[in-house]
């Protein structure tokens, strides 16, 4: 949600990334809300793989976000070409992965992530686009695998039953309205490390309500069917973040680095 424009931030001579919300929307305050909750998110984020937070304001009518520039090409803009060789599937996965497991720990769950918001630059992948984020209150350090609980206070404006994301890359309990958290977005995860290995996303459909069909009762073939050089431990990986039922896939990102660092 907004429209990105490259800038000059002339008071501390850097070339920025300016978001700003388009004026058909900056009336609408769902809207504006929004798109200040993704600054929240991101404001609360420092980490190497998600995209910087430079400044929040509001000039005029118009409300607008500056962010680092990134200069490269958008992961979806990668696979447009083809597959990845394994070597940098695990290590933008890694990258990816370990984005999530900081944002998780900050209370933040993306909700919309896919090749279109993950950035590839000369120093590794970028993880952005935080628009459609959850904001919850960050869980007590001393467990940081417990999951969020009914008393986490959530932060969100989404309503019950209101579907939020891009389809192909949503798990079932979100396809459902249900309540998202990090396991939702390691669905995600699996559908995107399985589309940099093979080339193909994961799970599609002719139609909307196909393609819902398909992610929520089929399996996609394995990574090693389409690519035989794939690692089997990859296979159980992705095969393990894709499981429909929450309590089956990985309970937290960190958990997925370990297991991509160990298979890499």
């Amino acid at each position: 949600m907004g429209e990105v424009y490259k800038a000059r931030d002339t008071r501390l001579d850097r070339t920025v990334a300016i978001k700003v919300l388009p004026p058909a929307l900056s009336s609408n305050s769902e809207a504006r809300q929004r798109f200040e909750r993704e600054a929240r998110a991101v404001s609360s984020l420092n980490h190497p793989h998600i995209c910087v937070l430079h400044d929040i304001g509001r000039q005029d009518e118009t409300d607008y976000i500056v962010m680092e520039l990134l200069e490269g090409e958008t992961l979806a803009e990668r696979l447009a070409k083809g597959p990845m060789p394994t070597d940098q599937v695990l290590r933008y996965g890694i990258e990816i992965a370990d984005a999530l497991d900081k944002a998780h720990r900050k209370g933040v769950v993306h909700r919309d992530l896919k090749p279109a918001n993950v950035m590839l630059t000369r120093s590794g992948a970028k993880l952005m686009d935080f628009g459609l984020a959850k904001l919850r209150q960050p869980e007590p350090p001393a467990d940081a695998g417990a999951l969020p609980t009914a008393a986490t206070r959530d932060l969100g404006l989404t309503g019950a039953g209101m579907i939020l994301g891009t389809p192909q890359y949503m798990a079932p309990e979100q396809l459902e309205g249900k309540e998202a958290d990090a396991r939702t977005d390691i669905f995600a995860l699996g559908a995107v490390l399985y589309e940099m290995a093979t080339g193909r996303k994961a799970f599609e459909g002719k139609s909307q309500a196909s393609l819902i069909s398909a992610i929520m009762s089929s399996e996609p073939p394995p990574i090693s069917e389409i690519q035989p050089m794939t690692p089997p431990s990859l296979d159980h990986l992705v095969k393990r973040c894709l499981a429909k039922d929450p309590e089956e896939r990985w309970q937290n990102a960190q958990d997925v680095v370990h297991e991509l660092k160990w298979i890499g």
